[in-house]
């Protein structure tokens, strides 16, 4: 008799600590970053902003990686996050997906924010305040579908002042690489004789001393528009109560610390609104990527 009482109560027991479990799991603030640079080298840089904005917000914080760009987005749509650092597209596409939520902050180099075409130095170009339309004949990678500076604005550039999409303006098939750090490493090799990358990751490359500018050119720079930010997702202040947001994006802009900003990196961090992404919207609909 007293097996078949404690057997029940063992269940009930279980049942609860896994309510309890879930309950913690639901408490903890989960942020995730678009994979624009090697996944391995995110996670070690992230984890000490995690950290940083449990101790500021008083509330567990956990970086979760993302397998790739348009992973991030549906770990936002789902609800697994609840904060991310996106890119401009990634930003809008999780904005559109969530109802409620918001770009509450950014870097204050991202309302300002551009990509380099670079190519090997055996294509023979160099850099030019003109659009290189010799790019055409080269094989041509591009970084992220789901970039804005690796794939969003440089295609529309091409458009613009190529006069043709990229299947057509390009005399060859184009790739897609996946991030900026492989369309730099790809155009190193050979294996590509062209690319386009974000401004900031090969700056950060050549000042480590990891690529050769001499070897990978930049040869344009395009014209400026807004990129990454910090999206929130409306859940934060049911999860946290009313207020948090305000609270987090206080947190984010008062986060000064080199080591930390470095994940990102930027020199400081900013307020940021949906508005100022509205040029990305407006384009990433004009090429059929979002509607």
């Amino acid at each position: 008799m007293r097996h078949r009482i404690l057997i029940p109560v063992l269940v009930l027991v279980a049942l609860l600590s896994g309510c309890a479990d879930r309950s913690q799991d639901a408490a903890t603030l989960r942020f995730t970053a678009i994979p624009d640079q090697n996944t391995t080298e995110l996670r070690e840089r992230f984890q000490p902003v995690a950290s940083y904005l449990s101790k500021a917000l008083g509330v567990p914080v956990e970086y979760v990686p993302a397998r790739d760009y348009q992973a991030s987005v549906e770990m936002f749509r789902n609800g697994d996050v609840h904060l991310a650092w996106f890119g401009g597209l990634t930003g809008v596409q999780a904005r559109l997906a969530v109802s409620g939520a918001h770009a509450i902050a950014q870097g204050a180099a991202d309302p300002n924010y551009y990509s380099y075409f670079i190519a090997h130095a055996s294509t023979g170009l160099d850099r030019s305040d003109a659009f290189p339309a010799a790019i055409k004949d080269l094989n041509f990678t591009f970084g992220s579908e789901s970039s804005t500076s690796g794939r969003l604005m440089p295609e529309y550039f091409i458009r613009q002042l190529g006069g043709a999409a990229p299947s057509e303006f390009f005399s060859r098939p184009f790739g897609f690489s996946g991030s900026h750090d492989k369309t730099i490493e790809l155009v190193e090799s050979g294996q590509y004789q062209a690319g386009v990358v974000n401004y900031k990751v090969y700056e950060r490359r050549v000042s480590n001393g990891e690529v050769d500018p001499e070897v990978v050119k930049v040869i344009w720079r395009t014209p400026y528009y807004a990129d990454y930010n910090f999206t929130a997702h409306p859940e934060l202040e049911t999860l946290f109560g009313a207020g948090f947001t305000q609270r987090l994006q206080t947190a984010l802009v008062a986060m000064d610390d080199p080591a930390l900003l470095s994940a990102l990196p930027r020199e400081r961090i900013i307020p940021a609104s949906d508005e100022e992404f509205d040029v990305i919207l407006a384009v990433a609909r004009e090429l059929g990527m979002v509607r």
